[in-house]
């Protein structure tokens, strides 16, 4: 029976289903937006606001508490250093699910958590080219003769 369970177990123990969790949202601290299956997405918005919420709250005990829930303390200081103060206006609701369809390999309904404040990372930006750059290029070979 299902009396007053919570979530769903994914078919692991608890230890590893808690160690997955922690991680999922470890990267999402890191990266601002994770992409999962509906299901995980789920489960760790729960935990993520959790974290939040002890971040908000500050403290000592707060941080250490988060420590041991998340196991990565330079995680942990970006949440709190980051993150809380800009959830600091919001009484609640600090992700967001947005369902992108199915999986191609085996149809699994996928999603992006995502924070609703903090914008994600983009790691494939490319630097604009600067105008001292494209002076910096070598001379061309006809240049070089012309000089000789």
């Amino acid at each position: 029976m299902r009396h007053k369970m919570v979530s769903t177990t994914f078919g692991r123990s608890s230890a590893h289903r808690r160690a997955m969790l922690a991680r999922l949202v470890c990267c999402l601290i890191e990266e601002k937006r994770i992409e999962t299956t509906l299901s995980r997405a789920r489960a760790v918005r729960s935990l993520a606001e959790k974290m939040v919420t002890l971040a908000r709250r500050g403290g000592l005990a707060a941080r250490r508490k988060a420590i041991a829930t998340l196991r990565r303390p330079p995680v942990v200081k970006t949440l709190f250093e980051q993150i809380a103060p800009q959830c600091q206006d919001r009484s609640g609701g600090y992700t967001r699910i947005i369902k992108r369809g199915a999986r191609r390999g085996d149809n699994a309904p996928m999603a992006i958590l995502e924070w609703v404040s903090i914008a994600p990372v983009d790691k494939k930006k490319k630097k604009p080219v600067s105008k001292t750059d494209e002076k910096k290029s070598p001379p061309k070979a006809e240049e070089k003769k012309a000089g000789d």
